[in-house]
C-alpha cells in the first residue's frame, strides 16, 4: 500500500459552478485491448449520445493497453476525425494501470470510464455524473444488483457476481452493491488523493478504490442500470477471480493493520458554510461512545478471565494488577483503532504511555476497592471480590473514556483543511496537461456546438486554449503519474496520424 502522501484532508465538496471556462467537464475513458472491431462503433455511439444529451463540454479518451492488433490505428483515426476524442497508448497491459494514468493526467473535474462493449445503457451516464457535478457525492458507480436494475446475462456470471459481492461484504464490510460493473465516475480532486493509495493495476482496481473510499467516509452514489451481457467478452473468469481474492486478502490485511492513511482523504462533516464556521464542537461523540462501550465490555470480560487465572496462583492485589495491566494495553490499542479512528504507528508508544497513566488511575480505584473490602471482611468470598471489582471498573471506565477523549486522543482537526495533490514533477518523456489550481472551482464550460466531424487524412486534433491565470501546466511521466514506476514510458508524445484512409471518406 502506498502511504507516501503529505498529510491533509479533502476540503468540503463544492458544486461546480456553470459557465464557460473552455475545459471539458467530463472525461470518459474507454480502456481497450485488441478491440479493433468494437472500438469505432462504441466511440461513435458514445460521442453521439453525449452531444445529444450532455449539456457541457466533454472528452472521450481511448486508453489502449498494449494492443497488438489494429486498435492503435483505429484510435488514431478517431482522434483525427472527432475533436472530442483523444488517444492514449500504454505498452503495458492492465485496466487499472490505464485508468490511473489517464485520470491522473486529465484536467476534467469529473472522470468516468466504461467498457468498450457498452453493455450498460448510456441513459445512465448523466445520472451517474450529476451527483459529482453537484457536489453531493465523491464517486458514482453503476449497479446491476439494485432492485430496479434490469440485467440480461447467463446464470454463471450472475452467480459469480453475487458471490463476489457477498465475499466483499463479509470480509471487507463493503456496503456498495456492485464492485465489478464497468461504469464508474469520480471527482478529479478525490482521484488526485485516492489513486496513489490504490495498488492494483488490473481488474481489482475498481474494488480496491471503492473499499478505500468507503472506509475513508467518502460518499459513493449508486445508479441502477440496464445491462446486457456481452457474449464475446475476453475476460478470463478464473484468473480474474483468483487475482480478486488475492486483492481482497491484501486490502483486508492493510485495513486490519491500519497501514492505510485513510484520514488523508476524509471529508469534513457537512458542506454548509455554517458548519465549517463552527469551532470547538465535539464531533462523533455518539459513535465514539458506542465503540468505547463495546471495547470496554470485551475488555472487562478479558480482565475477569485474566484475574481468575492469575488469582489461582497469586494474591488478589497481584492478580488484579497483572490482569488490569494486560487488559489496559489491549484496551488502549483497541480504542485507538476502533473508537477514535487513529491509524498507523505514529504516536502509538505515546498513546500507550498515556494509556498506562489512565491504567494507574483505574488501578488505584480497583485496588482501593479491594483494600476497603479486605478491611471490612477478613476473608471475603471470591464472588464478592468480583462484584466489587465490577463496580470499581464501571467507575474507572467512565473516567477512562473522558480521559481518552480529552487527553489521549483529542480531536485536533485544522481549521483550514489542506488539499493533497498527487502530482509529479518528473523527467522526460513527459505528457503535458492542463490542471486546475488547488480548489478547482472554475466555472463549467458549455459544450461547443459542432455540426459535423472533421474528416480526411489531414484532419487535426484541436486543443482548447486556457487562461494562464486559472490553470497551470503540470508534467506527467507516462504511466508514472499514478504508478510511480518507470515501466510505462512509452506514451506517444505527439498524436500519430493514421496512414490509411477511412472507407467512409469520399
Amino acid at each position: 500500500m502506498r502511504t507516501d502522501l503529505s498529510p491533509g484532508n479533502l476540503p468540503a465538496r463544492e458544486h461546480l459552478p456553470a459557465g464557460d471556462a473552455g475545459t471539458p467537464v467530463l472525461d470518459v475513458v474507454i480502456p481497450v485491448y485488441n478491440e479493433e472491431k468494437d472500438l469505432q462503433p462504441c466511440v461513435l455511439r458514445l460521442h453521439e449520445h453525449l452531444k445529444r444529451t450532455f449539456p457541457y463540454a466533454f472528452r472521450i479518451t481511448i486508453a489502449d493497453n498494449a494492443s497488438t492488433d489494429t486498435t492503435p490505428q483505429v484510435s488514431q483515426r478517431l482522434e483525427a476525425e472527432i475533436p472530442e476524442v483523444k488517444a492514449f497508448r500504454l505498452e503495458q497491459k492492465g485496466r487499472g494501470r490505464a485508468l490511473r494514468t489517464v485520470w491522473s493526467a486529465s484536467d476534467a473535474p469529473v472522470l468516468a470510464y466504461m467498457d468498450v462493449d457498452l453493455s450498460t445503457d448510456l441513459n445512465a451516464l448523466l445520472p451517474l455524473v450529476a451527483p459529482l457535478i453537484s457536489g453531493h457525492s465523491d464517486l458514482a458507480i453503476g449497479s446491476r444488483l439494485a432492485r430496479s436494475s434490469r440485467v440480461v446475462r447467463g446464470p454463471k456470471r450472475e452467480f459469480i457476481s453475487r458471490a463476489y459481492n457477498l465475499i466483499l461484504r463479509g470480509s471487507l464490510q463493503a456496503r456498495f452493491s456492485d464492485a465489478q460493473c464497468g461504469f464508474k465516475a469520480i471527482r478529479r480532486d478525490v482521484a488526485q488523493v485516492l489513486l496513489p493509495m490504490v495498488e492494483d493495476t488490473g481488474w481489482f482496481f475498481d474494488t480496491e478504490m471503492l473499499v478505500i473510499a468507503e472506509r475513508a467516509g467518502l460518499r459513493i452514489h449508486e445508479v441502477p442500470v440496464d445491462w446486457v451481457d456481452d457474449p464475446d467478452s475476453t475476460v478470463h473468469i478464473v484468473k480474474t477471480a483468483t487475482e480478486d481474492l488475492k486483492g481482497v486478502w491484501r486490502v483486508g490485511k492493510a485495513l486490519a493493520s491500519g497501514s492505510l492513511p485513510l484520514d488523508r482523504i476524509t471529508r469534513p462533516f457537512g458542506d454548509d458554510p455554517r458548519d465549517r464556521e463552527i469551532k470547538d464542537v465535539p464531533k462523533g461523540l455518539a459513535r465514539q461512545l458506542v465503540g468505547f462501550c463495546v471495547v470496554g465490555g470485551l475488555s472487562t470480560l478479558f480482565y475477569l478471565v485474566l484475574y481468575s487465572a492469575f488469582r489461582s496462583f497469586s494474591g488478589a492485589q497481584i492478580a488484579n494488577a497483572l490482569a488490569l495491566l494486560v487488559s489496559a494495553v489491549a484496551n488502549t490499542a483497541a480504542n485507538r483503532r476502533l473508537t477514535f479512528g487513529v491509524r498507523g504507528r505514529g504516536s502509538a508508544v505515546k498513546h500507550q504511555a498515556q494509556g498506562l497513566v489512565v491504567f494507574g488511575i483505574g488501578l488505584a480505584l480497583t485496588s482501593g476497592s479491594l483494600a476497603a473490602l479486605n478491611a471490612a471482611s477478613s476473608d471475603p468470598a471470591h464472588s464478592t471480590e468480583l462484584a466489587v471489582l465490577i463496580a470499581a471498573n464501571l467507575a474507572a471506565t467512565v473516567l477512562r473514556f473522558l480521559l481518552f477523549r480529552a487527553w489521549v486522543f483529542p480531536d485536533r482537526r485544522d481549521d483550514q483543511p489542506s488539499t493533497v495533490v498527487a502530482g509529479n514533477n518528473l523527467s522526460s518523456p513527459t505528457y503535458s496537461t492542463r490542471t486546475q489550481q488547488q480548489h478547482g472551482n472554475q466555472p463549467l464550460p458549455q459544450r461547443p456546438m459542432v455540426n459535423q466531424y472533421a474528416t480526411g487524412p489531414g484532419a487535426s486534433y484541436e486543443t482548447t486554449q486556457f487562461d494562464s491565470a486559472q490553470f497551470d501546466t503540470t508534467q506527467f511521466r507516462a504511466g508514472e503519474a499514478a504508478d510511480r514506476t518507470w515501466a510505462d514510458a512509452t506514451m506517444q508524445l505527439q498524436p500519430v496520424r493514421p496512414t490509411d484512409t477511412d472507407p467512409r471518406d469520399s
